[in-house]
């Protein structure tokens, strides 16, 4: 059985993404990581950071940035398929630049591959996630943000990313275009494996957190819509994460590979911990709004955790 990992990323290190980490905490159990990289800025130093991990199976493709050929955030699909066509193993395990895995988890997860290796219906395999937000010590868990989510697939030239690369889908005869078709695309069958991807991507310096939703919104809007909001001063302001004391408190350990990057965690006093839950920022979120507020609430007080509504990007495997 081989494993492949793969990733893909731009200005990832400049845009405080621990792609370094996320790369190392799979290395032990895959046979490959292959990572597409793309034309980032000359002060960006992902490159640097990949080499410094020295390991021979770390492979990095260089690729360059198209958002007007794959709008809407196509891109990171497109790139991330690029990153998946190097890849050799019999399972490709898909990290984005902001997740880690924990190394308790790795023994379960290589486990789990053996075990489902020779039974062809199972086309992938679904992870639970914890999405840190503000800091290292507090997550979100509201009705606006997934709670599993596909990142082990088959090595299968049908299976490709998908919308904006947050999942997979098998897209016969795809025209390696349309990122975000739904007709003739088709869900994965997945089994379960009992381990957590450790979503850092809400956890970044707040001035840096203000670029990065910049940036994303350049690769989903392009730059002359984002372009005409930079006049206005949308994104010269500090990110405010809200009352970080109204989210849940995460009480287990990060994965080993993030203790010195978490050892770098020097925007406390930037944080808020008291006043209004939902943001003081213009650059709003979802989970924000009063609706889903109200459906969060209702979700975790009256419902026991179960959610209304919830899209599940697969067909679970019992």
């Amino acid at each position: 059985m081989k494993i492949s990992g793969f990733s893909m990323g731009k200005n990832a290190l400049k845009l405080y993404y621990p792609v370094k980490q996320a790369v190392m905490s799979i290395l032990p159990i895959v046979d490959e990581f292959v990572i597409a990289l793309g034309d980032s800025d000359e002060d960006d130093k992902t490159r640097e950071e990949l080499l410094s991990i020295g390991s021979e199976k770390i492979r990095i493709i260089d690729t360059v940035w198209d958002i007007e050929k794959y709008p809407r955030g196509m891109e990171h699909a497109h790139q991330t398929d690029i990153a998946k066509s190097h890849c050799s193993g019999d399972w490709l395990f898909y990290l984005q630049s902001d997740e880690v895995i924990h190394e308790k988890y790795l023994p379960v997860i290589k486990q789990r591959c053996k075990e489902l290796l020779h039974n062809k219906e199972v086309e992938g395999l679904l992870f639970k996630y914890f999405h840190f937000w503000g800091d290292y010590d507090h997550y979100q868990d509201g009705h606006c943000w997934y709670r599993k989510e596909i990142r082990i697939i088959r090595n299968d030239p049908e299976i490709h990313s998908w919308e904006s690369a947050q999942s997979f889908r098998r897209i016969p005869d795809f025209d390696g275009l349309s990122y975000r078709q739904q007709e003739g695309t088709f869900k994965l069958r997945v089994a379960e494996v009992d381990a957590y991807v450790y979503h850092y991507g809400w956890v970044r310096p707040p001035a840096i957190m203000s670029n990065k939703i910049r940036a994303f919104r350049i690769n989903h809007h392009g730059k002359e819509n984002v372009g005409k909001q930079d006049r206005t001063g949308l994104y010269s302001n500090k990110y405010d994460y809200g009352n970080l004391s109204a989210l849940p408190v995460f009480s287990g350990s990060h994965p080993e590979v993030m203790k010195e990057w978490i050892e770098k965690f020097d925007w406390k006093d930037q944080l808020r911990y008291s006043g209004p839950a939902g943001t003081l920022n213009p650059l709003k979120n979802k989970h924000d709004r009063l609706k889903y507020r109200i459906i969060s609430w209702i979700e975790k007080k009256l419902l026991f955790n179960r959610r209304l509504g919830e899209f599940k990007n697969f067909r679970l495997i019992q």
